[in-house]
């Protein structure tokens, strides 16, 4: 993909919120410094980012039925919460509205939201950058700010600890890829 950022950003932006907009520039730049940190695909990682919640905002129903029509998709993903569907089809969505077709990039925004098993390095930046960008306020947020200055596993693994943690004391049901993130990372 030959896109520059301005004209990813181009595409995603009629797509978004703005304050969602907003946050995607964050995660982006979020993104690229932890690539740069960690070794990171500085190209892939800033496609994945910008392109991460591109379909965060499409209607519920259109999301549910990209999950019955496509064989890719997951059909458990219908019985958890709407808002983890929007990483999975996004990625499929993306291929027919950008020609987007690098499977390490659409891997990366179908799981940014859950985590999930076997994580690639660009898997654990976008997981990470959406959860610590500089607009994230939240408990436990700056512990995993800290623990991104060394070590990405250890930031991935608390994210997802607090994420479960979150779930489970707020009685929602947990997406099984992150007990995998989990389970793996631990």
């Amino acid at each position: 993909m030959s896109l520059s950022r301005n004209e990813l950003l181009d595409f995603v932006r009629p797509h978004l919120k703005q304050s969602r907009y907003e946050h995607t520039v964050r995660v982006t730049d979020t993104a690229l410094e932890l690539a740069e940190r960690f070794g990171g695909d500085v190209h892939k990682v800033e496609i994945a980012a910008i392109l991460h919640d591109f379909a965060k905002h499409k209607p519920k129903e259109d999301l549910k039925q990209w999950i019955l029509r496509d064989q890719r998709l997951s059909k458990d993903l219908l019985d958890y919460h709407h808002e983890l569907w929007h990483g999975p089809v996004g990625a499929i969505m993306l291929e027919s509205e950008l020609e987007l077709k690098d499977r390490s990039i659409q891997s990366a925004i179908a799981c940014h939201t859950s985590g999930k098993k076997n994580m690639s390095t660009l898997d654990k930046i976008v997981f990470l950058a959406d959860y610590i960008e500089p607009g994230r306020n939240f408990s436990g947020v700056e512990e995993v700010r800290e623990l991104a200055k060394e070590n990405l596993d250890e930031a991935c693994l608390q994210a997802l600890i607090n994420t479960i943690q979150f779930l489970t004391n707020n009685q929602r049901s947990v997406y099984p890829d992150t007990f995998h993130a989990y389970n793996q990372l631990i």
